[in-house]
């Protein structure tokens, strides 16, 4: 990858008493404060509707195989469809986030996917339902995979790791919304359960009110004026006229830049650990209520099990928070997929309802920190210019796994398989990723390039 350092000044703007430096040095004095709390809110409850998305049909299957008459394979294809749409979507749009802004792809994509996903609420027949979610996918994507990379790039970089490990508990509430609401609307059927995902996407409105574009991606563009503006917002003391100097490849959100050079490596182990993590936790959250009825608890007392599991989650992303801000990412993260992987194991041989409780909110608590680290440690690889669109592929490998891991666990239990041999079967997997994750650069403390 050719880099070079981007010094240009904004027209109308005197060069003045700033001088040209690094983005990330006004970010290392600056404090948290109330604006960075907004921009927080705004982009926790982002992350929440995006889990919701994902799970709240999960849990009206039965419903929605009734209603278009579908056998569990086709059930299956509907749930995946979002992920599916996500995986084009992701990759398209990362590179528009680097190009255009963060800030005006979280709008046009949130915004479009309320209107795609009410359009679903009222398919008439299996096509139509299927195709509005693929499309529904697409539309979210974007705000899916710019989210952490946008609030990165927001955050002082004391408190980069934790807070953002913090906004990673999106994802057990929007479990518990998806849990809680369609357990409350189901006997409305699965159509209010739509309806209700799709009126999420209001949320535009916060985020356009509360979260400026990044001030990393506006000086990257030359636009100096508004990275001063925005950082002043933030907290920072910026002198007037600052010019900015960036790390820069020949093309701002150019794929190709991240099989070059030093990113090469990089690239290739980010995207085995986004595949196989998230086989290992998603294989096994998308058909836990089906091995739990394996284990002899009713469809509620399952539901009920998953509930408690997401509130297991949330000290778990606490504790992470608060190690990787003394310890760093590797050393957090590599302890807390260890403990995932042999929590699994105990879960699979758990030979008690206590026994199940327990391993499996240890594999909630472990898991669920390490992926906020993770979410974190992986929007750390890259410079301005590729970030977004690193992540939208870290995001794709996600989603392909998100994609085939319900189906081949599917496949697993419709062969009578077993209980045991599928947990460990979808436990390889979080081996996997602690193994080639070994190798990945720590990036605790630095300045965001």
């Amino acid at each position: 990858m050719s880099a070079v350092s981007v010094q240009s000044g904004t027209a109308g703007v005197p060069d003045g008493a700033g001088g040209p430096q690094p983005v990330g040095a006004s970010f290392e004095r600056m404090p948290f404060g109330r604006a960075h709390v907004l921009i927080a809110l705004a982009l926790f409850m982002a992350f929440v509707i995006e889990s919701w998305e994902q799970l709240a049909l999960v849990y009206v299957s039965a419903d929605l195989g009734e209603a278009f008459a579908l056998d569990a394979g086709r059930i299956g294809w509907v749930l995946s469809a979002v992920a599916l749409g996500m995986i084009p979507g992701a990759l398209v749009w990362g590179p528009v986030a680097d190009r255009i802004g963060r800030r005006a792809v979280c709008l046009w994509s949130l915004g479009s996917y309320g209107v795609v996903a009410l359009a679903s609420a009222f398919s008439p027949n299996f096509t139509t339902l299927m195709i509005t979610r693929v499309l529904s996918g697409m539309a979210l994507a974007g705000i899916y995979t710019v989210t952490f990379p946008y609030f990165l790039e927001l955050l002082p970089v004391r408190l980069r790791g934790r807070a953002a490990v913090y906004l990673s508990i999106g994802w057990p509430i929007g479990v518990l919304a998806a849990v809680g609401v369609t357990q409350a609307l189901s006997g409305m059927g699965w159509h209010v359960v739509a309806v209700a995902s799709a009126l999420a996407a209001l949320w535009v409105f916060a985020i356009r009110a509360w979260v400026p574009e990044s001030p990393y991606w506006l000086a990257a563009r030359g636009r100096h004026a508004e990275a001063r503006a925005v950082l002043r917002k933030l907290g920072a003391e910026v002198p007037e006229g600052t010019r900015f100097t960036v790390v820069e490849p020949e093309r701002a959100g150019n794929p190709l830049a991240l099989l070059r050079g030093r990113l090469l490596r990089i690239t290739l182990l980010m995207l085995i650990v986004n595949f196989a993590f998230n086989w290992g936790y998603w294989g096994l959250q998308t058909w836990l209520p089906t091995l739990l009825m394996e284990k002899g608890l009713s469809m509620s007392g399952s539901l009920g099990f998953v509930a408690l599991s997401a509130l297991f989650m949330i000290p778990g992303y606490v504790s992470a928070s608060y190690l990787t801000g003394r310890f760093g990412r590797k050393k957090v993260f590599l302890p807390y997929v260890t403990a995932a992987a042999v929590s699994g194991v105990l879960f699979a041989y758990s030979g008690s309802l206590t026994q199940l409780y327990a391993a499996n909110f240890a594999l909630s608590f472990f898991s669920l920190g390490a992926w906020g680290v993770w979410n974190t440690w992986n929007g750390e690889f890259y410079p301005t210019a590729l970030r977004a669109t690193g992540y939208s592929w870290a995001t794709a490998a996600q989603l392909i796994s998100t994609s085939v891991a319900p189906s081949a666990v599917g496949y697993l239990l419709a062969r009578a398989t077993g209980f045991s041999s599928t947990v460990l079967f979808i436990t390889a997997f979080l081996v996997v990723a602690l193994v080639v994750a070994v190798p990945l650069p720590e990036t605790e403390g630095r300045d965001l390039e």
